[in-house]
């Protein structure tokens, strides 16, 4: 049996990268996964990689979207045991550069979405729960252009202490993944694929260890906050950077 037999789970932004990398993990472990994101084909194709996963397609920054997620929890009768707030939206901006446009995209999705995500399962949560927010090392730092991303990501840390506090009286515990420079399809989104190759051997040359993480080293970090192997783990923020802010 896993770690995680019987539970169940709901990972947002679940169709690729650090999300499908997670619920596959998750699935491993035993836990039935709820995924979600915007595009319906992707998250089709990922329930066929994670086996035992049900799909809702929506925007966490559309709480009509989240209900339609939850409902789809609620009705499958037993709780929510693990919600990894994953689902982000990332784009450069320098001061000069932000518009209202970019500012409300970023925060709409990063911190306003992850808010009423974690609200609006709070009905659905089981005793003993888990919930691991994603934040970022970027929040640790002055990337240029990255100044509504990375304070977006600063945002989730400060949230998770406050919701480790309000939620420790139900037994659920609140925590964050901060990865750093992870190779994820995401990079390319960003910068462009003509780009990303030298951005990426960039990221890499800044990393201790000489290399980027892995999706899976990420899931695997979330499997364990997920269990109760972490049971005394409290409103901490995990590190996932290969030493970067931490040497």
């Amino acid at each position: 049996m896993g770690q995680l037999e019987g539970r169940t789970a709901v990972v947002t932004g679940g169709s690729s990268g650090i999300g499908l990398a997670t619920a596959v993990r998750l699935a491993a472990d035993g836990a039935h996964v709820f995924i979600t994101g915007r595009r319906k084909g992707e998250l089709d194709e990922a329930v066929e990689i994670i086996g035992s996963a049900t799909a809702v397609a929506g925007d966490i920054s559309n709480p009509a979207d989240l209900d339609r997620l939850y409902d789809a929890v609620r009705a499958r009768g037993k709780g929510l045991d693990v919600l990894f707030a994953n689902a982000a939206s990332a784009s450069f901006a320098t001061l000069e550069e932000t518009t209202e446009e970019h500012f409300d995209q970023t925060f709409g999705v990063n911190v306003r979405g992850t808010l009423f995500t974690v609200q609006k399962a709070l009905p659905l949560l089981n005793e003993g729960a888990s919930v691991i927010l994603n934040s970022s090392v970027r929040a640790d730092d002055g990337v240029e252009a990255f100044g509504a991303y990375s304070a977006s990501k600063a945002a989730l840390r400060s949230y998770a202490r406050t919701w480790a506090n309000e939620l420790k009286g139900r037994g659920i515990r609140v925590n964050v993944v901060s990865p750093g420079t992870i190779d994820t399809p995401a990079i390319a989104g960003v910068v462009g694929a003509e780009k990303a190759e030298a951005i990426k051997a960039g990221f890499a040359a800044r990393v201790p260890i000489g290399r980027m993480g892995t999706s899976a080293e990420v899931a695997a970090a979330v499997a364990f906050l997920a269990s109760d192997q972490s049971s005394f783990i409290v409103g901490a923020n995990l590190y996932l950077d290969g030493g970067e802010k931490q040497l």
